[in-house]
């Protein structure tokens, strides 16, 4: 199955490692450090919006982080 995560874009269920809210989890500094060495590292797919969260997978050996305009409760609701 996919999950739609917004932006006509969708990702496989199975390759979800997590779905964040980027308001609470950019507070920590170790939040913030993964998402900048992701950005450098070109694993970030933007999205057009403000982005609300960000969901991290995991498939055929590489990792994305897809920003997300999104809620986490809305993304987690839509993986039931």
């Amino acid at each position: 199955m996919y999950l739609s995560i917004g932006n006509d874009m969708a990702v496989r269920e199975s390759s979800v490692v997590g779905i964040f809210d980027l308001d609470n989890t950019s507070t920590s500094k170790r939040t913030r450090e993964f998402l900048s060495n992701a950005e450098s590292e070109g694993q970030v797919v933007p999205c057009d919006d403000l982005p609300k969260a960000f969901v991290v997978t995991a498939e055929y050996g590489m990792d994305r982080v897809y920003l997300t305009s999104l809620s986490s409760s809305t993304l987690e609701k839509r993986m039931k």
